[in-house]
């Protein structure tokens, strides 16, 4: 008997655009998923959710491009699932509101195919949410209606009952619509819907690259070919529009619509790119550095054999907490293999590091740079006779090291870590640099920078360098970018992510 598994098809709807509007249930298919299988709407960023070894295919489909046909992203489908795979099919928005996810039922049905159906945010509601209108209002609207914009208005035998929506129902939101928007507002004025009545079009809802028109009926056509508006866009017409002047928040974010590029390594980046986001940024990710900690196993193995030797360990980076402690770990097994030892930090990134070990951190540097490190492991001494381990990374100055042996200390520096160069960078995110289509870009060591510029050949890089637009996160990385002859636009104050952020929003602010 064959005691395999059944595959099994999860519809799940994405939600409008924001990956953080997929439900959890969504989530928790994702984390199961064997095969996903997801479309234009889907943020690609939802495919982390998913098992490394899951299978992704993408069948995107937009208004003018067609990846893969309907009956053959079916037979896809029942393929797959067939394969006894655990399949998700995500689809943007809601798979049953005009995302043909009935369809792809019936077809799973008639092939005896296991399902189930996980409803999505609809950007028919979420849209308008995040452009400040409510589909409904007490005041304004007790009734909405959802209208596909794909149909030809204007055809002999419309579906659309053009007489019933345009004064019988408050609120009306079409998908899909731009192409046809002349003919849309056309035959809701010819059947007696006012041409005065607020209308929206929202290009990109929920995601931070939202545009937003607004007009009237009998104007709105040409503020969207002035505003040059393509699709996937929503159009919501009814009174409830005219809240958006007084209830728009997404668009009001300090940082909406800023082109920032983040070079931080890619384990790291999301602290960054998630404030960043929070703040309406529009945030491409070019990690210049990989964190690598198996070269550096034989440099770590004798401390941590040794380690309940030390009266001190003294971190200088969040990687370095982090290489220390999985070495640590799979050494012993045990976090109190540590001992007595006390423990020095360089910042509040690198505290909350150690924290998450459920560690208290004895020294905590005035100034998150070693310089003011050392003003606080000086008021901490004295120091002569003291065993100290400095894990860091391979390459780094040399400033702490040498003071502490000064000072009297036994200092022995591990290489937990190394920074290396990625083998692989997006070139369409370089062509936007040197095409200087962005707003800024993020650096948070001297690595990354070192790293940016091996990214260019001599001549990209000298057409490039005049016009960048550089971020520096302290004085350590600004000497780097400045020995490359660059002033950087911005240098934080506070020598950390939140500051980095908050010395951003202050530029903009200018």
């Amino acid at each position: 008997m064959n005691t395999r598994k059944r595959g099994k098809v999860f519809l799940v709807g994405a939600g409008p655009g924001d990956s953080g509007l997929i439900t959890l249930k969504g989530v928790q298919c994702l984390e199961k998923a064997e095969v996903v299988i997801y479309d234009y709407l889907s943020d690609p960023a939802l495919l982390e959710h998913a098992p490394g070894t899951a299978e992704k295919i993408y069948v995107g489909k937009s208004a003018s491009q067609h990846t893969m046909e309907q009956d053959d992203i079916n037979a896809l489908i029942v393929k797959k699932a067939r394969e006894r795979k655990i399949v998700v099919r995500l689809k943007g928005g809601d798979p049953f509101v005009f995302g043909r996810g009935g369809e792809e039922c019936e077809v799973l049905k008639d092939a005896g195919v296991l399902y189930e159906v996980v409803p999505g945010v609809t950007a028919g509601i979420a849209a308008p949410a995040y452009a400040g209108i409510p589909v409904t209002h007490r005041g304004f609207a007790s009734s909405v209606a959802f209208i596909t914009g794909n149909e030809d208005p204007t055809k002999a035998q419309t579906n659309i009952r053009w007489e019933h929506l345009a004064k019988g129902v408050d609120t009306l939101v079409f998908y899909m619509g731009v192409g046809n928007l002349p003919g849309i507002t056309a035959e809701l004025m010819k059947h007696g819907r006012a041409p005065e009545t607020p209308v929206a079009v929202i290009r990109w809802g929920t995601k931070s690259t939202q545009q937003t028109v607004t007009g009237t009926l009998d104007t709105i056509v040409e503020m969207v070919a002035l505003k040059g508006i393509k699709p996937p866009a929503i159009t919501i017409v009814g009174l409830v529009v005219s809240l958006r002047d007084q209830l728009q928040w997404f668009e009001r974010r300090p940082l909406f619509g800023k082109r920032i590029i983040n070079t931080r390594s890619r384990a790291q980046a999301s602290a960054l790119s998630e404030r960043l986001r929070d703040l309406g940024a529009v945030v491409q990710e070019l990690p210049t550095i990989e964190i690598d900690t198996a070269a550096s196993a034989s440099a770590m193995a004798a401390p941590i054999a040794n380690i309940d030797k030390y009266n001190w360990i003294v971190f200088t980076s969040p990687n370095g907490v982090e290489a220390f402690f999985t070495a640590l770990l799979a050494t012993w097994g045990d976090i109190r293999a540590l001992g007595n030892a006390r423990i020095a930090s360089i910042g509040p990134g690198t505290s909350a590091a150690i924290n998450a070990y459920r560690l208290k951190v004895n020294v905590t540097a005035e100034e998150a740079v070693a310089e003011g490190l050392l003003k606080s492991l000086e008021a901490a001494g004295p120091w002569t006779g003291k065993t100290v381990l400095l894990p860091r990374a391979e390459k780094a100055r040399d400033i702490l090291p040498e003071t502490l042996q000064r000072w009297g200390a036994h200092v022995t520096v591990a290489a937990a870590y190394r920074t290396v160069r990625p083998t692989f960078l997006d070139p369409s995110i370089k062509d936007a640099i040197i095409n200087n289509n962005y707003d800024l870009i993020t650096f948070s060591s001297s690595s990354t920078f070192d790293n940016f510029v091996a990214l260019f050949t001599t001549e990209e890089f000298s057409r490039t360098a005049p016009a960048l637009k550089a971020v520096s996160i302290g004085p350590i990385t600004t000497t780097t970018i400045r020995h490359y002859g660059i002033e950087p636009l911005i240098e934080a104050s506070e020598h950390t992510i939140p500051g980095l952020v908050t010395a951003i929003e202050e530029y903009f602010k200018k």
